[in-house]
């Protein structure tokens, strides 16, 4: 137990390599190219920010 608690960091730095390598290997089973050729449409967007800056706060030029 004494090793444990004095290299405890060992086990953490392991833990993330552990990590990192599944991420990989879960990114390379990806295949984007598929993806963006049967990508879905895009819903139109529905921004009403417009109806509320209808006024003009700036000056107007003479």
């Amino acid at each position: 137990m004494e090793f444990l608690k004095h290299y405890c960091w060992i086990l953490v730095i392991l833990l993330m390599i552990g990590i990192l390598m599944n991420v990989y290997k879960g990114l390379k089973c990806i295949d984007h190219k598929k993806f963006l050729d049967n990508k879905p449409e895009l819903p139109p967007h529905r921004d009403f920010n417009d109806k509320w800056d209808d006024e003009d706060d700036w000056p107007k030029k003479k």
